[in-house]
Parts: C-alpha cells; sequence; structure tokens
C-alpha cells in the first residue's frame, strides 16, 4: 500500500493519536478527561488514573502510527465522501492505541479480544501487538491487511451513524451463523472493501496488496480460529462469520465500491 509517497511498526500504555486530529499529544496524556472528546488517560472510581504516562524518549512506535494516522484519514474521508452524496452527515471516529487493557464506555476491554468499536463513546481501539499477532500468528502480514483492519472497524461507525442497532436486534445479538452479530460483523466487511474499492481506484494499492486483505479476513474467520484452537467447529458460537464469508463480503464491497451493495440483513444466505 502506498503512503503518502513513501513506506511505514510489558507496561500498560496508553496514548490518544493525536496526530490524527493536529493535536499534540503530550497535552493530552496523564490527566483525566473525557475519552469521547479526545481526552487523556481515563480514570477508575476513586480518581486513580487506570494507565501511567508513557515513557520519555523516541516512540518506537511512531512510524506504525503514522501509518494508522494516514490510512484512519483517508478511511474517514471516503466514508464522509459517500455521506455527503448520500445528502447525509459523517461524524468522525476517533481512535485509541492502547496496551493490555482500556476502559471505555462500553465497558472495561483488553487487547486479548482485538480490536474493537465502541458506540457508546464512537472511538476505535486497538492494540498495536495486534498487528504483529495478524503478521505472525495469523499468517497476514502487509499494509493493507492492517488497513482492512481499521477500515472494519471504522465500519462499526458507519453502522453506528446509520442507525443499524434496529436491524441487529431484528436477528438477535446473541451468537449463531445468520444472526445479526454475525450480519453486523460481515455488513463491517464490505464497508472494509468499499474504503478497499476508493484506495484502488485512486491508486493506492500496490499488487499483493488485495490478497493481504483478503488473507486476513480469512484468517480470522469463526470456523478458523476455532480449528486453530483445537476446538470443534459450531456454528451456533459464531459471532463474526466464516472465513469464507468475510473474503465474500469484503469483496462485495471492494468491487462495487457502493454501500448500499453492503446490505446484509435483507438477504437470507450469507
Amino acid at each position: 500500500m502506498r503512503v503518502g509517497g513513501g513506506g511505514v511498526g510489558a507496561v500498560i500504555l496508553v496514548f490518544v493519536v493525536a496526530r490524527l486530529f493536529g493535536v499534540d499529544i503530550s497535552g493530552l496524556v496523564g490527566g483525566g478527561g473525557d475519552p469521547a472528546a479526545g481526552g487523556g488517560a481515563q480514570t477508575a472510581p476513586g480518581g486513580a488514573p487506570t494507565q501511567p504516562a508513557p515513557p520519555s524518549g523516541p516512540d518506537p512506535e511512531a512510524d506504525q502510527v503514522d501509518f494508522i494516522r494516514f490510512v484512519m484519514k483517508d478511511i474517514q474521508d471516503t466514508f464522509n465522501g459517500l455521506f455527503q452524496k448520500a445528502g447525509a452527515p459523517y461524524r468522525r471516529a476517533k481512535l485509541l492505541v492502547f496496551r493490555d487493557v482500556i476502559d471505555t464506555r462500553c465497558g472495561r476491554s483488553s487487547s486479548a479480544i482485538g480490536p474493537f468499536y465502541c458506540p457508546a463513546d464512537q472511538q476505535a481501539y486497538i492494540d498495536l501487538s495486534f498487528f504483529r499477532d495478524l503478521a505472525q500468528r495469523f499468517k497476514a502480514p502487509g499494509q493493507f491487511a492492517q488497513a482492512y483492519v481499521l477500515a472494519h472497524e471504522i465500519g462499526h461507525h458507519v453502522q453506528n451513524l446509520e442507525g443499524v442497532e434496529k436491524k441487529v436486534r431484528k436477528f438477535g445479538r446473541g451468537e449463531g451463523e445468520s444472526s445479526g452479530s454475525v450480519r453486523q460483523e460481515l455488513q463491517a466487511d464490505c464497508y472494509a472493501g468499499v474504503w478497499g474499492h476508493s484506495a484502488k481506484e485512486r491508486a493506492l494499492l500496490e499488487i499483493g496488496d488485495v490478497d493481504a486483505a483478503l488473507a486476513a479476513a480469512t484468517a480470522i474467520g469463526d470456523d478458523r480460529l476455532q480449528k486453530q484452537s483445537g476446538r470443534e467447529v459450531n456454528p451456533e458460537t459464531f459471532t463474526h462469520g466464516t472465513s469464507e464469508q468475510r473474503v465474500r463480503w469484503f469483496r462485495r464491497g471492494f468491487e462495487t465500491g457502493r454501500l448500499e451493495a453492503c446490505d446484509t440483513f435483507s438477504v437470507q444466505e450469507l
């Protein structure tokens, strides 16, 4: 993937990717603050900070953060443009990079669950170690594989703006191969593909980028993950869809470039 013409990376560490919004990161870490407003370290009951201030000195993950900065802006510029064409307003999500554990308005979470989006504070969260796992454990290296993950999470933000929760409740928020939760995840995959289509149209992709995204989608399918963990594949426990479904819906968004093509809630067969 081309990033601005060039290529781009256990203490508990939380820092806002403030460079996404043109803000000096040094003034945002270590205080209280409303997380939805992009504030600093969150506080536990009683006022005790849940995260220490980051260590001083050069940031070893600065290149990775710069890559995220570029991709997040591009993803949201793309969705903003699509919303404008449809005559609808688009509110930008924010991204918080963390290590180990984090308190959100959706509750406390950890890096063990992977990247996620919290609709209550309209923020996406990611532990950068997930990108290492994506390359090493899941055999899906490459910048576009990482970009696919970010686009998927912002896809959930698009769903939040569209009020998709009503559709999710119709099918049931629980587990199962046709549940509302699976349909929601597959639609976010399709939205990630819509952004990928835009990136291709603007010549941001390189040879092998799409294959990297498909490898990532394949690696994190429910059936693949269950097999990797030594468990029997059980569709009744699916929450994100099979590898084949994730690839197919990403492809649909990538090939059409239209949000309207991603209606996973109007089809019987996923």
